[in-house]
This record gives C-alpha cells, structure tokens and sequence, in this order.
C-alpha cells in the first residue's frame, strides 16, 4: 500500500521507488502482486507516463487511511514505553501572533525528535475543515467575535484588534488614528467576501454603520501588504501581524475591528504526538480549555 501511494503521489515509479528506498523492480513486483490479488489494475502505464485506474482511484483512499491506522498504533505503543512518536500535522493561518508557532516547534522537536512535523498554512474556515476531517491534528485560527469553530474541540488563545495600513506618504499617513467613517473614502483592501478574515472588519463596519467598497480582494496578508505598499489602497491587518511589515506605515483605528486566535484540535482522541503539542502550547489540559461547536 505505502508503494501505491508512493506511486500515485510521483507519478513515476522509478521516483517512488527512490522515496520508499527500494530498487523499482522490488516496487513493481510487490504492486503487481497487489494487483493480482485484488484482481484489478491500479495503474494505467507507459514508458513516458504512469496514472491511476478508476479502481486505482477507489483504493487510494481506503490505503492512506490503513497507512495511518498503522503508523497510530505504532504511535500508541511507542507512547506507553514513554517514546512519542509518529506525524504531526499543523496547520496555521499567515497571521498567527498569539504563539511563536517555529520556536514551538523547536522546542518540541528538541523534545520529541521521533515525530516528522508538517506545517501547512490556510485561511481559518479551509483549516477548521482540515481539522474535522482527520487531515490536519491541530489549527491555528483568527476569527472575528461573533466566530466560533464548529465541529471541533478547542480554546481561545488571544483577543486582537486590526489596524489599518497605508503606504508612507499616503494622506493617512500622518494621522495618529483615524475612525472607520473616515476610512471607508479610501480604496480598500481586503481578503475575499465572505472569508473569516473579511467577516472580522465587515462586522466591524456594520457595527459603525459605515458603508464600504472594497477594491481589491486578495487572499493572503502579504499580498495585502503589497498592494498597499504600491499605494493601490489601505488595508487592515492584526496589530502584532503589521508592525512587523516594512514598508508600510501603520495607523492605530478609533474603532477597531476584532478578531480572536483559537487553537483547535480534533474531537476524536489525539495521537500521542498531538496530544504532547497541545500540552505544550497549553491544551486541553488548560484549565482555559473548552469544547466548542
């Protein structure tokens, strides 16, 4: 099953055989003998390209989730004899300052050097999903107030508030603060309709009764950044997230949207290398620790 996968994910099986470290006849041998016993083909191949069958296709998935229901037990017997080992998926918006998510992962990895670590980053909702779905062990999220992660165990971590950024020598520029009537004049920038990290100055906007028109939709901070560095429009962005990017010049708001950091993990039991990443940063053993749905 690791071999298939393997070849699935490369699409080569010579570079499949070089990630499982076996001489590609071994590989083709033992997938030809999986293929005989299912009675099926996996594989459609050629000399120049190699792709699933339908069946192929149907047993993909079936095989990533015994591969990890294999690599889990091996975890939870590690564990009783005190070793944490296995993966550990993280996954984490751009935006993040509540924890220092690298000097935590450097901390665990001195604790822990058993677990390979991935890190994945995403917008809150792609990552609540990530979540619930078994794919992701643990999430970093920003919502705004009114936001609550579904379908997962979890915490609050921090309350924040937005400023707005505008490039050096914009008219705002000087300005000590400014309100969000002022700033709905402006061409704005703002992640996509209807995204977590848009609902948090939407609200906001609502609350004052301001009405606003966004001019660029972006999905990710720094192309935010770059787009107000260019002085296409103001945009807004956590506090702690803004004074670390050059080139543009933060403004404190008057009435500033909000938004909260969660940590989230799965409701299902954790693995034995979740569970010591979440009592690391402070988990469901936190007396601050509560369900939410």
């Amino acid at each position: 099953m690791r071999y298939v996968v393997a070849v699935a994910e490369t699409a080569n099986f010579t570079r499949a055989a070089e990630r499982c470290r076996v001489v590609q006849s071994a590989l083709s041998h033992q997938i030809a003998r999986l293929e005989r016993e299912l009675g099926v083909r996996l594989f459609d191949r050629t000399s120049r390209w190699v792709r699933l069958t339908p069946a192929g296709a149907a047993f993909l998935p079936a095989a990533r989730q015994a591969l990890d229901a294999a690599d889990r037990a091996r975890a939870e017997v590690a564990a009783v004899s005190g070793e944490i080992r296995g993966r550990l998926a993280i996954g984490a918006i751009p935006t993040v300052t509540a924890v220092d998510i690298p000097n935590l992962l450097r901390d665990f990895h001195s604790r822990h050097p058993q677990v390979r670590v991935t890190l994945r980053a995403g917008s809150s909702d792609e990552l609540i999903e990530r979540v619930r779905q078994g794919e992701l062990d643990i999430g970093f999220l920003g919502l705004p107030r009114s936001g609550r992660p579904k379908g997962v165990s979890g915490r609050v971590l921090a309350w924040g508030e937005l400023i707005a950024v505008v490039a050096p020598g914009h008219p705002l520029a000087d300005e000590p603060d400014v309100d969000l009537r002022r700033l709905s004049r402006e061409m704005l920038v703002d992640f996509p309709a209807g995204a977590a990290g848009r609902a948090q100055s939407d609200e906001a906007f609502a609350a004052a009764g301001v009405a606003r028109e966004v001019a660029f939709e972006v999905s990710a901070p720094e192309l935010i950044a770059q787009l107000v560095r260019l002085g296409l429009g103001v945009g807004m962005l956590p506090a702690s997230f803004a004074a670390e990017l050059p080139g543009v010049q933060p403004i404190p708001l008057r009435d500033p949207p909000t938004r909260v950091e969660h940590l989230i993990w799965s409701e299902r039991r954790p693995s034995p290398a979740a569970a010591a990443f979440l009592q690391l940063v402070g988990g469901p053993e936190d007396a601050g620790a509560q369900r939410v749905r």
